[in-house]
């Protein structure tokens, strides 16, 4: 189908017609304002030019009474008569002021400045010199230039009654084209889109009536001949599709209802993986809903071992001696063994890998008694539903791994509790009762009486030691209450020892750290108090928190101090300094131990803002 070339787009013709409309009513109104300016500029001229008569007349004055007004009022006459002649001859754009663009006009206006400059003005010059006969030179001259000024006055207001009419013709030109424009524009605008908007609704119309063979006229290869095109195509389309709809929508609802039951079954399956059940419930419910949803005899489930072997965890309907021939075969073979399969009674078997991203758990079977060939929409479905739940296993699998992880981290958590304080003091106790017991046998009441106390001692300090570690373990923090839980731990610093640390707690508008980080501060703090209490022998203990862009705490005492290369030489067998170490790491943080004999001890650490987790 050919379109005529004349014929520019729809957006062209508006965006033409609607510039040259704005063109055409510019330029008429930009005519308008130059004449109304020309005619402001000519009144305030006429406004001039009549004033040279009463500016000639007041010079006259001046000068037949030179004797009754000072000089300088002649002066003043003759200067403004200048001024009005020069800006006459100038103009002034800024007032407006200017004389109309018209040779009589400007004929006019050149006899009356020649008539002042050559005659009237030397005579008033004259006149201020002393000369008697000025006065009258002036008074004869003065009749004609008054003259010459009135015909001045009248031929410039005849050209202004020239642009006046001028200035009317161009307003009721402008309206008569906005009115032609408008009915030009709205004949056009029907033209060009009623038109075309009304065919595209009878066909429409003709189309709801079932109508397919409607067809619309393309004379344009504007929008609209491409929306009529578009409209043929649609119609020729609805015919074809129109003829043979039943057997469609039969086709269609199949599929939708295919479609349906596999988004169902995916549905329901992915709900019942995603509960908390065991690795047992989780196989017997996924053979249930598969042998149910697809119509199977039996199903089962093998997983690979550690072993490389394949075994079998979980059947449904399944007899049992071919579950006893099923139940294990190396993981390289074949998942299913027709013969036994076909000797059960099960004609057709289908297999399906279990894998969870790219690694292979095992695989599920699926037996019909009868012949039945799977087809790709169904065995694409069991891929996928192999990969859901080999998912759930391999989550099952990591849960299981991070509850043993946790044993593991809390046991070793544990292990690092009973550090050396508590191991030490047993060994003490231990001593002193071989001590005890040498003393007692041989009734040396003094060293009895000496040793008793010691072990006092000894099995108090213990306990003390256990109760912190059981107070620490159980230590729980929600968000916003680290300072809660540092009052309390310097609380209990304080009953045990007698010393009142100082406290000086900052919190300079930084957010609040989350549990897990609150935790691992206070436990850094607890075991640095804990530290001072048994081997700092300290008077004072200073504690600093800083909470601002960078987390910082920092504990100090005037104690006894350490060899801080005797304790590198130590390293982790100094248990407490190593706890300390291990729990900065986990944070992130950078922890400063530093010491010296008689000088006490500092323990500083710092969480930076890039570490930080938001609470």
């Amino acid at each position: 189908m050919s379109f005529p070339s004349y014929r520019a787009r729809l957006t062209t013709r508006i965006v033409t017609l609607s510039m040259v409309s704005l063109v055409l009513v510019l330029a008429m109104i930009g005519g308008t304002l130059w004449l109304s300016w020309q005619l402001q500029g000519a009144g305030a001229a006429i406004n001039d030019a009549g004033s040279l008569r009463m500016r000639a007349n007041a010079v006259a004055l001046a000068l037949i009474g030179r004797g009754q007004f000072p000089p300088s009022r002649l002066q003043a006459e003759m200067d403004q008569m200048n001024g009005t002649i020069t800006r006459l001859h100038q103009g002034d754009p800024a007032r407006p002021l200017f004389l109309p663009n018209d040779a009589d006009v400007r004929s006019q206006f050149d006899q009356v400045a020649r008539a002042w400059h050559a005659q009237l003005e030397p005579a008033a010059r004259a006149g201020m010199t002393g000369d008697p006969d000025a006065a009258s030179r002036y008074l004869r001259e003065l009749p004609d230039f008054i003259g010459g000024a009135d015909q001045l006055v009248v031929r410039i207001e005849q050209e202004n009654a020239r642009k006046t009419a001028w200035l009317r013709i161009s307003q009721m030109a402008l309206a008569a084209m906005a009115c032609i424009g408008t009915l030009a524009i709205v004949y056009l605008l029907h033209l060009w889109i009623v038109v075309p908007v009304q065919r595209l609704q009878e066909g429409l119309a003709r189309i709801k009536r079932r109508d397919f063979h409607a067809r619309l006229p393309v004379v344009t290869n504007d929008e609209f001949g491409r929306l009529a095109a578009g409209f043929n195509r649609m119609a020729v389309e609805l015919q074809t599709l129109y003829e043979d709809l039943e057997g469609r929508v039969e086709t269609k609802m199949a599929e939708l209802a295919a479609q349906n039951r596999e988004l169902t079954t995916l549905y329901e399956m992915a709900a019942f993986l995603n509960q908390p059940n065991d690795v047992d419930v989780l196989c017997r419910g996924f053979l249930v809903r598969l042998t149910r949803q697809f119509d199977a005899d039996g199903a089962a489930v093998r997983l690979v071992t550690e072993d490389g072997q394949v075994r079998l965890i979980g059947s449904e309907g399944l007899p049992a001696a071919l579950l006893q021939d099923e139940r294990c075969f190396v993981a390289d073979g074949c998942a299913c063994d027709a013969r036994p399969c076909q000797h059960a009674g099960f004609a057709s078997v289908a297999t399906f890998d279990i894998v969870s991203q790219g690694e292979r758990l095992g695989a599920f079977s699926l037996h019909f008694s009868g012949e039945r060939t799977m087809p790709p929409s169904e065995a694409q479905l069991l891929g996928t539903l192999g990969a859901h739940f080999g998912t759930a296993l391999k989550s099952r699998r990591l849960a299981a791994l991070a509850r043993q992880l946790a044993v593991s981290e809390e046991r070793n958590l544990v292990a690092q509790g009973l550090h050396d304080s508590i191991a030490q003091s047993l060994n003490f106790l231990k001593m002193q009762v071989h001590l005890l017991d040498a003393a007692t046998r041989e009734a040396r009441m003094d060293e009895i009486r000496e040793i008793v106390p010691l072990l006092a001692g000894g099995v108090a300090e213990s306990y003390d030691d256990v109760r912190e570690l059981l107070v620490n373990f159980r230590t729980k923090l929600g968000t916003g209450e680290l300072r809660r839980a540092v009052d309390e731990a310097i609380g209990r610093f304080g009953a045990q020892t007698g010393i009142a640390p100082e406290l000086d707690y900052r919190d300079e508008g930084g957010l609040s750290l989350p549990p897990d980080q609150q935790l691992q501060v206070l436990f850094i703090l607890q075991e640095a108090l804990s530290n001072i209490r048994k081997h700092a022998e300290a008077q004072r203990v200073f504690v600093t928190i800083v909470n601002e862009r960078d987390f910082t705490l920092l504990v100090e005492d005037d104690g006894q101090g350490y060899d801080q290369r005797e304790m590198a030489e130590l390293g982790e067998t100094h248990v407490g300094f190593h706890i300390m170490r291990e729990r900065a790491q986990r944070l992130g943080a950078t922890l400063c131990l530093t010491g010296a004999p008689g000088r006490g001890a500092r323990v500083e650490l710092v969480l930076p803002a890039r570490v930080r987790q938001a609470a």
